[in-house]
């Protein structure tokens, strides 16, 4: 997803996409393929392993910044929009000020005799007046109405765990990168561990055989330093069940057997106490 919205051609989508595959593998699988090697091989693997981690977590980074952005377009489109109708405040403040200063003029005026049409004129300034105050009071009732709206939008556009957070000074923004690229570095992590587990059974079965054998050879030792005539009695039966056990034991790393009594029981033939023995050496 992250490649595909970094991406203007359908080309270069592709190209984004596999890259992040690549980064992605390579940064689960470095740490558990390596561990077997030397020091120097390991040594370059952590370095990309390293890079790998951090394309990747980039990666995770812009899909989530990205994911969050839509959410909150979503959610600032159900805000109801306030469309504001009538003229401009500024133009209905320079139409009051005008009428006011006609009004004023016309005050001034005096007749020696009666004068009718300058009453009119007084009345026909003052109605405007009140008209023109009753626009501007509309006028300012929507400025108040879509500024409630937009704060709104606004409100509903932001994380409402990044505004919580961005009470204590820090900038949205930044709250955003840093919790998405931990988000990313903590799921990469799990990946990597579990791939670690998945690679571990295999090659910690080496030294349990070592360990199976070794009382063999112990034995065997003593029975040297004491004679050099025929081996005693209970060294084959000490043998057999070293055998049975490396038997089992490999058949068990090849995927072929399951580590369980019963079948341990039927793949050796031998009795269901012999087997839970085995199981244990094996355990």
């Amino acid at each position: 997803m992250a490649g595909w919205q970094r991406g203007g051609f359908l080309a270069e989508r592709v190209l984004w996409i596999a890259v992040g595959v690549v980064l992605v593998v390579a940064a689960h699988l470095l740490p558990a393929l390596i561990r077997s090697h030397g020091w120097r091989v390991r040594l370059v693997g952590v370095v990309l392993w390293i890079g790998c981690m951090a394309g990747t977590c980039y990666g995770h980074a812009v899909f989530f910044l990205l994911a969050q952005k839509h959410a909150g377009e979503v959610r600032a489109a159900t805000v109801p929009t306030i469309v504001t109708t009538g003229r401009n405040p500024a133009v209905i403040a320079a139409d009051r000020a005008a009428i006011v200063s006609r009004l004023a003029r016309v005050t001034e005026r005096r007749c020696v005799e009666p004068c009718p049409s300058l009453r009119i004129e007084r009345a026909t300034l003052a109605a405007r007046l009140d008209a023109i105050d009753a626009e501007a009071t509309e006028a300012k009732r929507q400025e108040a109405a879509q500024d409630r709206s937009d704060a709104a939008r606004a409100t509903a556009v932001a994380d409402p765990v990044t505004g919580a957070v961005t009470a204590f000074g820090i900038q949205s923004g930044r709250v955003d990168l840093v919790a998405g690229l931990a988000f990313a570095a903590v799921l990469e992590a799990v990946a990597c561990f579990c791939w670690l587990l998945a690679f571990r059974p295999v090659e910690s079965l080496k030294p349990n055989i070592g360990a199976a054998v070794t009382p063999v050879t112990e034995v065997s030792n003593d029975v040297t330093e004491e004679s050099i005539g025929p081996a005693p009695a209970v060294e084959q039966p000490v043998i057999e069940a070293a055998d049975d056990v490396t038997r089992v034991m490999t058949e068990i790393a090849a995927g072929r057997l399951r580590a369980t009594v019963t079948d341990i029981r039927k793949h050796l033939g031998c009795s269901q106490s012999r087997a839970a023995a085995i199981r244990k050496q094996i355990a």
